[in-house]
């Protein structure tokens, strides 16, 4: 089970630069949907690629879903040369996007946010509309079935910001 909140503390610590968006962006916004991970889009600076992989190196991060002792070195090297990860971490599941399918990166997406108060951090949410458009994008099952709740509650808020 995934701790959002040691996640979380353990980036917004670390002065981390990032996106909420996915699931729990979706759970913000009102959705009733369950999430396992924490999905964030994060600046691609070095200084923030820095942060980041100091933020997390306590919480052991590899690769999720890869066979045990796979050699994966968790550096700023590693964060530069690719760009999305899907990691385990001994707080959970979280997903580094360095951009998101229909949103782009980082500097594309921060006009698009909100600020939230999350487990006690003023933290950066996609709004509603742009959440909408990315999963749209996506197109994955699980992200198309999210968009007719997403849809209802864009319109009972009237928050249809893109």
């Amino acid at each position: 089970m995934t701790d959002f909140a040691r996640l979380l503390a353990a980036v917004h610590k670390a002065g981390v630069e990032y996106i909420i968006i996915g699931g729990v962006a979706a759970t913000i916004h009102g959705s009733s949907r369950l999430t396992q991970d924490v999905d964030i889009c994060y600046a691609r600076t070095d200084a923030n690629l820095d942060r980041l992989v100091r933020a997390l190196r306590p919480l052991k991060p590899y690769l999720r879903g890869a066979p045990h002792g796979l050699p994966f070195e968790w550096s700023a090297v590693t964060l530069r040369t690719g760009l999305n990860f899907t990691l385990t971490t001994t707080a959970g599941d979280i997903d580094l996007l360095g951009e998101v399918t229909g949103g782009g990166g980082y500097d594309d997406l921060i006009d698009h946010t909100i600020d939230v108060i999350l487990f006690s951090h003023r933290t950066k949410c996609l709004n509603l509309g742009w959440l909408i458009a990315t999963k749209r994008a996506a197109g994955r099952p699980r992200d198309l079935e999210a968009i007719a709740e997403l849809e209802a509650l864009r319109e009972e808020t009237g928050k249809g910001e893109y």
